[in-house]
């Protein structure tokens, strides 16, 4: 049985990427050695990493101002090293609470200096992404969280600040076009869209550096990564690798423009089965719905089990919502094929038939597309 991957992460990769990833195991590129075994000092590995640097940039449009990074720890170890170099000892930095992950990125920052919650969505379960909030000129940086993959929430624009802007962009990065020259840095663990989980992508300007007046031990210090090229220690091979196949894979797939013209009909497609199915409710505020991660609950919460369970049998995994907030959720990543978002709307529809009955759906569409062809002969009056 064919089955639909829809994990929050670690997250789907593409085949071919899987494929060769899994040949490089046995024997890399031809050189009688393993991936596993080559050196992070010889020219293979280093060809690996220079590429995979200049498809990032090449993907993103970095500025030649900035540098790429390739890290360890996770988006979890971002969380202590932003405000380690750029928060100093009594100092302020804003956050924006959207959730979970900002709130651990906030909690980190308390160690080192002030922190000012500009704004938050908790009052409404983090179902939506603050837009009324100011921003002091004094606080040293302003970080937010992209997307929030355990309440599917996104931001479609990012705020408009003069102070350094920071972005946890774990879950979205290359899943929709940005303009990085907007940000002073960006990080995000791999395991969504770029690779495997075990490197954390850092995209930074350049002089990132002595912007504190603290003594930062060496590893958590971004100009050793910057001065060294993402190899002062051992860096994680196997996962560079595979982010290098996924970047070779993006960009001859369309490229970002590509990825997030499919994300949106992917989820466009999702939110549009489940906006209409008595069944269930989306839980995001529809203007910040995330193009990544669609969470929605059933209206017969005694059902949720069952709902899991016959999505389990025909092959569909990761639909549990995370365990803090529980309903279901859909991660709708790069590598997931549009076809397989089709199949989850039939078999919502299914699951809706079997339970509510067919004429409670039929009923209600068919009012819907009359009120919709109302509308249009209506609009094209009014256009003549």
């Amino acid at each position: 049985m064919k089955k639909h991957i829809f994990n929050a992460g670690p997250a789907i990769l593409p085949d071919e990427v899987l494929q060769r990833a899994s040949e490089s195991v046995v024997e890399y590129d031809g050189s009688d050695m393993s991936l596993l075994t080559i050196s992070h000092r010889g020219k293979e590995f280093e060809k690996i990493l220079e590429e995979s640097r200049q498809m990032v940039k090449d993907l993103l449009g970095v500025p030649n101002e900035y540098d790429v990074l390739f890290l360890q720890g996770g988006a979890s170890m971002q969380f202590c090293m932003v405000p380690y170099n750029l928060l100093d000892d009594g100092k302020t930095a804003s956050y924006i609470d959207t959730g979970s992950w900002a709130n651990k990125a906030i909690k980190e920052a308390k160690f080192f200096g002030n922190v000012n919650v500009v704004a938050s969505s908790e009052d409404d379960g983090y179902t939506y992404i603050p837009k009324d909030y100011t921003i002091s000129d004094k606080s040293q940086y302003l970080h937010i969280t992209t997307n929030n993959t355990i309440y599917g929430t996104q931001f479609h624009q990012e705020p408009n600040t003069y102070i350094p802007l920071v972005a946890d962009m774990s879950s979205d990065l290359f899943s929709r076009r940005i303009d990085p020259s907007e940000f002073d840095l960006i990080y995000a663990g791999a395991q969504k869209n770029l690779g495997p989980a075990g490197v954390t992508l850092v995209i930074t300007k350049k002089d990132i550096g002595n912007r504190v007046k603290r003594d930062i031990p060496t590893m958590l210090d971004y100009q050793t990564h910057i001065d060294k090229g993402s190899a002062f220690n051992t860096p994680p091979v196997f996962a560079i690798y595979v982010c290098y196949l996924t970047l070779q894979w993006l960009r001859d797939n369309g490229g970002i423009k590509a990825m997030e013209e499919t994300n949106k009909q992917k989820a466009a497609t999702l939110y549009e089965e489940i906006d209409k199915n008595p069944l269930f409710k989306g839980v995001a505020h529809q203007d910040d719905r995330s193009y990544m991660n669609a969470t929605f609950v059933i209206n017969e919460p005694g059902l949720e089990a069952t709902f899991l369970k016959e999505a389990e049998q025909e092959g569909f995994s990761g639909l549990k919502g995370h365990r803090s907030v529980g309903g279901f959720r859909a991660s709708l990543y790069n590598a997931l094929p549009i076809e397989e978002v089709t199949a989850l709307g039939r078999f919502i529809l299914d699951s809706c038939y079997l339970r509510v009955g067919l004429l409670e759906v039929i009923v209600p569409l068919f009012f819907q597309a009359l009120l919709k062809i109302q509308y249009s002969i209506n609009g094209s009056h009014i256009s003549k």
